[in-house]
């Protein structure tokens, strides 16, 4: 958590922890800060009683901590319940939260499932590449909703793609893509799809598949095309020899997680 100006001169003794992230708060500055950067995150691991224990307790603030309460006991929404924390702060300006509200409200009007992929795009582009998996997978798990766009299934898989992609997990982002790609039939999902076989797949196993498959070998092209110049742009120039050997390593952890 980055360095705050602190308004006001409590700090808690016992923290506040939010399990699901393994994150400790100790002052208001602290719980504004996180609230304003996880906005798609807010869920019972803030809006409870606990956090009103903790607010009248720890940081001595004991009309927030009961206008909070008033909001549980009447089932206020999850909304008002953190912006009443941000305006009583006297941390932000009117139009800052003016912003964060337009934000809760735009969230407010989306489809349950919707608000599920943001929290998952959210924990990816946060490098928390295993909780999004996982929230990934729930979506998919479920039935799925019939009143949003097929195509929200084919990005879903596909960001799921991407999160296993980063974690070196490329037989299981080839898998992930490989359904975006039945879905959306996008060009630069069959792309991203290609890649994670490449670096998935022994190099005889990958040329088979490219035969005979005039779209998979002209992709194959620029995909080699795009590879060289990013090499190039950053200076890389690794011999074969040592590619062949880190996809061997990522095969061997591949296989140490059962994957």
């Amino acid at each position: 958590m980055g360095s705050l100006i602190l308004c006001h001169k409590k700090r808690a003794k016992r923290p506040f922890e939010i399990s699901r992230v393994h994150m400790r708060i100790y002052t208001i500055e602290e719980l504004c800060y996180y609230i304003c950067n996880n906005l798609y995150l807010i869920d019972y691991t803030i809006v409870n009683e606990r956090l009103c224990r903790w607010v009248g307790d720890e940081l001595e603030l004991p009309k927030l901590a009961e206008e909070l309460r008033r909001l549980l006991r009447e089932n206020g929404s999850m909304e008002e319940f953190v912006l009443t924390i941000l305006k009583e702060s006297n941390i932000y300006a009117a139009a800052e939260i003016h912003k964060m509200q337009s934000v809760l409200e735009q969230l407010q009007s989306q489809r349950d499932v919707e608000k599920e992929k943001y929290k998952a795009d959210t924990l990816q582009n946060s490098k928390e590449y295993e909780s999004a998996i996982l929230v990934y997978q729930s979506i998919l798990n479920k039935d799925w909703d019939e009143s949003v766009d097929k195509k929200f299934y084919g990005r879903v898989y596909a960001s799921m793609g991407s999160a296993y992609g980063h974690q070196f997990l490329y037989k299981e982002a080839a898998k992930a893509y490989q359904e975006a790609y039945k879905i959306c039939e996008q060009p630069d999902i069959l792309k991203a799809y290609l890649y994670s076989c490449y670096k998935a797949l022994p190099h005889d196993e990958y040329l088979k598949m490219l035969s005979g498959n005039p779209i998979l070998l002209s992709l194959d092209t620029i995909l080699r095309d795009e590879m060289e110049k990013t090499k190039k742009k950053i200076g890389a120039d690794i011999p074969k020899e040592k590619l062949n050997e880190w996809k061997k390593e990522y095969r061997r952890i591949d296989k140490h997680r059962g994957i």
